[in-house]
């Protein structure tokens, strides 16, 4: 699989965004994980303890959708399960995308049962969203050791709330898919600029 003509275009592409968010400061140190998916089964996902911002080939390896670890002598982000479920969930999802920006990071803190993003013209970066006069839900989860567990919350979330495009784990960061990995680093773009918006709007109240 690793000699794949998709695996490589898929690693590049992450790597690619790798050095996006590390230019912007949203997966400082080891921080973020990355995945894309390759077929109905498998995906390629950043291994642990990478800086994201100098991502090469050696950067990646190949799981399947049970969490089997099919890229002998690697280990992948402990928080693989994370990007699994929304794998198993949709099949549409080509892409998860996981960043640590401070204002992501700041936000859960302040909102540790979610926060809504209202009436902004970006809200239409996220599919389905076809006017500014609406409202965008962030749940905002407790962060925990266990990541199945934690996996299992946001599945039973989205399981009774259709319709969220990502999700915040508290003191931690973002998660946010797409189609592509083009399609996720846009919506990644959107909430980080969102996100921002909040913060400033803020700190400028009076």
């Amino acid at each position: 699989m690793e000699d794949s003509l998709e695996y490589k275009a898929q690693v590049r592409l992450l790597a690619d965004a790798g050095r996006l968010f590390a230019q912007r400061g949203w997966v400082p140190a080891t921080a973020g994980n990355f995945s894309a998916r390759l077929n109905e089964e498998q995906i390629v996902i950043t291994v642990s303890g990478r800086h994201k911002g100098h991502l090469d080939d050696s950067g990646f390896m190949v799981v399947d959708l049970e969490g089997n670890i099919l890229s002998p002598g690697k280990t992948p982000s402990a928080e693989t399960f994370l990007h699994i479920i929304m794998y198993r969930r949709d099949p549409s999802i080509g892409a998860v995308l996981h960043t640590h920006s401070a204002n992501a990071t700041v936000l859960s803190r302040l909102f540790p049962y979610g926060l809504t993003l209202n009436d902004y013209v970006v809200l239409k970066a996220f599919p389905a969203i076809t006017s500014h006069e609406t409202s965008l839900p962030v749940p905002v989860f407790p962060n925990t050791q266990d990541v199945p567990q934690l996996a299992a919350q946001v599945d039973d979330y989205m399981n009774r709330h259709p319709g969220v495009s990502g999700y915040l784990v508290s003191g931690h960061g973002l998660y946010t898919w797409g189609r592509s990995v083009e399609a996720a680093i846009q919506h990644v773009e959107a909430f980080e600029f969102l996100f921002e918006c909040e913060i400033l709007s803020r700190r400028l109240s009076p």
